[in-house]
Formats: structure tokens, C-alpha cells, sequence
């Protein structure tokens, strides 16, 4: 067994472990303390703000702390802890009116998004490595335009040498609004090589009718295809990576405000009793 899998299998231990302690002390405990519920609520509320300190930990990456997989793994299985802490602290009972329904929902989404992040974090980096490599997404745009302008001298300077306007029409055709930006965001996700099959072929149809000389910048011309296509490869999967950070996070802090907003309605309508 290797490494990753043995601390896989001591998180899914503390995991069980941590979930059967404490729905067994909910269960031993509630009827003999009815207040129970709002140290559930303050358990699952502290937990979330450790889950939150992951994004912090992200971004200051020089603090003497656990290294950033270790803190990944730890908010996983924190966060699937939260889960049961957020069963508990229902206790079987549906949220009452707006507010409450407005939280459950928002923990639902951030819990929904976190487990979305999971998967995608763990098929789409595998696919950009299987690739080329992975390409930082900011330099994508450049590179896409570097290989725009080799494609337009590739194809406008082979007029004058072979006399012939057939690489330049088949770039003002098909090739320009190809290299112009990104292209096939869906079907690069979706893992469909359809449409680059589909343009290759009307290149190769075109091949008959090249001359000698143009068929060697043709096969440049290709070249700088595929390498187009990957770019878009790219973009298209980083985007996704990139993008459900800008999901996940807000729920996330929007989900911790009105947990704030329930604290103080709470202690506010008990008296502060807790």
C-alpha cells in the first residue's frame, strides 16, 4: 500500500471515528441536555471557520504551517464532518421559515460545490497533464496570438512563391475565425475531439490540390492547428478550475455570514441563555 492510500485510510478512520462519537454522544446526551442543540450549533460553526482558513492557508503559502496537501486532505474529511455535525444539529426537524430555509440552503450549495471542486480537482488535472503539460492559464492568451500571427504569414506569404491564393482562402475561410480566440469550450470539456476531426479533414481534402511547396507549409499550417486546439484544451479545463473557486468561495462566506446573523438571532430570542 502506498503512502497516499494509507493516510486515505487513517482520514476515513478519524472520519468513521469522529462521526460515530459524536452521533453517539447526541444520542447519550440530549435527552438529559435539552440545550444540546446549541453546542452542536457552535461545534459546527467553529468548524466551518476552520474550513474557511484553507483559502487563507492557500494564500499565504510561507507560514510555518501543515504543508497544503495536508491541509486539503484535512478539509475534506472536515468537511464531510460537517455533514454529520449539520444532521445532528437538525436533529430530524426541517428548517422553519425564510431565514432558516435561506441557511440550510446555503450550507446544502457550499456542500454541494465543495463535493463538485472534489471531483473536478480529481479528473481534470490528470487530463492537462496527459496533454503536453499543463500551460498557465496566463499565458494562453499570448501563445494563442503567437500562433495566429505564424498562421497568417504562413499562409499570405506562400502567394508569392507559388502563385496561388488557396492557402490564404482557406485561411480567411475556415482558419481565421479558428485562431481569433477560443474555440469549443464544450466539447473540449466533454472530452469530443469531433470538430478538430472535423477541420482536419476538410485540410486533408485540401491537400490534393496544393503544390509541392505548399503541402510543406501546409503541414506547418497543421501543426500550428493542433497546437491551437490544445490551447483550447487547456483554457477550457483551467477555466472550469478557476471558475468554481468563484462559486464555492462566496457561498462559502455568505454561509458563514448568516451563521453569524443565526448566532445573534438565537442568544438574542433566548436571552443569551445558550
Amino acid at each position: 500500500m502506498n503512502s497516499f492510500a494509507m493516510r486515505r485510510g487513517w482520514w476515513l478512520l478519524a472520519l468513521a471515528a469522529g462521526s460515530a462519537a459524536a452521533m453517539w454522544a447526541h444520542a447519550a446526551f440530549l435527552p438529559r441536555l435539552p440545550r444540546l442543540t446549541y453546542l452542536s450549533g457552535w461545534a459546527l460553526f467553529l468548524l466551518m471557520l476552520i474550513l474557511t482558513c484553507f483559502n487563507a492557508r492557500k494564500k499565504l503559502p510561507f507560514l510555518p504551517l501543515l504543508s497544503s496537501a495536508a491541509w486539503l486532505q484535512f478539509h475534506i474529511y472536515a468537511g464531510w464532518f460537517s455533514v454529520v455535525l449539520f444532521g445532528l444539529h437538525l436533529h430530524s426537524r426541517l428548517p422553519r421559515g425564510w431565514f432558516e430555509g435561506t441557511l440550510a440552503l446555503l450550507y446544502g450549495l457550499v456542500t454541494v460545490s465543495g463535493i463538485v471542486g472534489l471531483i473536478l480537482s480529481r479528473v481534470l488535472p490528470p487530463r492537462l497533464t496527459t496533454l503536453g503539460g499543463e500551460v498557465p492559464f496566463e499565458r494562453i492568451r499570448p501563445l494563442r496570438h503567437a500562433l495566429k500571427t505564424q498562421v497568417e504569414q504562413l499562409a499570405l506569404g506562400a502567394i508569392p512563391e507559388s502563385r496561388s491564393t488557396i492557402l490564404a482562402d482557406f485561411y480567411l475561410r475556415r482558419l481565421k475565425d479558428f485562431f481569433d480566440g477560443p474555440r469549443h469550450f464544450w466539447f473540449h470539456l466533454l472530452e469530443v475531439r469531433r470538430p478538430l476531426k472535423r477541420l482536419l479533414q476538410e485540410m486533408n481534402n485540401l491537400n490534393r490540390y496544393l503544390t509541392e511547396k505548399e503541402r510543406a507549409t501546409f503541414l506547418e499550417i497543421e501543426a500550428l492547428v493542433r497546437q491551437k486546439d490544445g490551447l483550447d484544451y487547456h483554457r477550457s479545463l483551467q477555466l472550469v478550475l478557476k471558475g468554481w473557486l468563484f462559486v464555492h468561495i462566496p457561498l462559502t462566506y455568505s454561509l458563514l455570514l448568516f451563521t453569524v446573523a443565526h448566532l445573534i438571532l438565537v442568544f438574542a430570542f433566548s436571552g443569551g441563555a445558550g
